[in-house]
């Protein structure tokens, strides 16, 4: 009982802190909440996210702001053709001890040693680059030769994509987009936020950013969050919206039959509780109710419902598909708790 009012308190002082890190981020983000929200929901649930948006939303400055408000080490890559594994992972490098003359071999890390790694421009590298850091993702070690290496704690892979160049690129394999709790939109911003941006940039004020929480904290968080309650109601409602999805099980509806290539795979009903669970406990709740499944169900199920060619000639997105989805299977007592 005390450790469950102890882990009612830590909901509490989160929710507290979650306003103010809004608050701090603001200083230098634009607008952008749901995208805030959702990468903090991917770090609190020990996933990573996939940020897709055109050039120049600020999805870089986004995440290196984030990872200083919660004190986490930052390190960027910028994907490219040429990027090989060791770029990534590290490498071992030959040196010689300048007294005795004795070569030997030290393992310099690469950036992939950081608590919130940005992969910027993932679609740019061949698929073999893509894996190393894929592997890192799922295994958080590396392997170096026959050795084995821990990542830090905790660890997170911010992934950017470009959705209208597709020249020159490698787009992820299905397989590997799975291994994203999120894929996450990055939007033009309204009218005012963009005039408020230009404002911002080209003044001569500068933010500085207070750190909040600590690599410590979030990993307290991160079991808080699998601790939190969730009724099996909640769990069927996600369990029936993933099976709805998959165009030759019988639960799919005709739609989804005539618009879905591929459904989602067992990993998106996890990611809907964990998700749901997370979003709770930012809005101060100590348990997740299915409003909270429904709220997440786009940025998890939508790089896992692939369409047809049916689908894309006549317009429909995989976010339709789900919006229709969840409207077919939304609870007729307004979503009970």
């Amino acid at each position: 009982m005390s450790n469950n009012n102890n882990d009612k308190a830590a909901v509490d002082k989160l929710h507290a802190v979650y306003g103010r890190l809004k608050e701090e981020i603001g200083q230098v983000i634009v607008g952008q909440q749901a995208v805030i929200e959702q990468v903090l929901m991917a770090v609190f649930c020990r996933g990573h996210a996939l940020l897709v948006g055109v050039p120049g939303l600020a999805k870089t400055m986004l995440v290196a702001t984030l990872a200083e408000a919660l004190e986490l080490s930052f390190r960027r890559i910028q994907f490219t053709p040429d990027l090989m594994p060791a770029d990534i992972t590290g490498t071992d490098v030959l040196e010689v001890d300048p007294e005795t003359g004795r070569r030997g071999f030290r393992f310099v890390q690469g950036p992939v040693f950081a608590n919130m790694l940005l992969a910027d421009e993932i679609n740019r590298t061949p698929p073999k680059t893509q894996a190393a850091l894929l592997e890192a993702m799922q295994e958080r070690h590396v392997t170096v030769g026959d050795r084995t290496m821990q990542l830090p704690a905790p660890f997170f892979v911010l992934a950017t994509q470009n959705p209208i160049e597709q020249e020159g690129t490698y787009p992820l394999p299905e397989a590997q987009l799975d291994r994203f709790l999120f894929n996450i939109i990055v939007d033009y911003p309204s009218a005012a936020e963009e005039c408020e941006i230009i404002r911002r940039v080209t003044g001569p004020a500068s933010a500085s950013i207070t750190p909040l929480m600590s690599a410590q904290d979030i990993l307290q968080l991160q079991d808080i969050v699998k601790r939190v309650p969730v009724g099996d109601h909640v769990i069927d409602f996600a369990a029936a919206l993933v099976r709805a999805t998959r165009p030759k099980g019988k639960e799919a509806p005709d739609f989804v039959r005539d618009m879905v290539a591929w459904g989602a795979g067992p990993r998106a009903g996890i990611g809907l509780i964990l998700a749901a669970k997370a979003h709770a406990v930012l809005r101060g709740r100590f348990h997740a109710t299915t409003r909270d499944v429904i709220e997440v169900a786009a940025p998890v199920l939508r790089h896992r419902v692939l369409t047809t060619f049916n689908a894309e000639a006549a317009g429909v997105s995989s976010d339709d598909i789900i919006r229709r989805l969840l409207t077919k299977l939304t609870p007729r007592d307004n979503l009970k708790v």
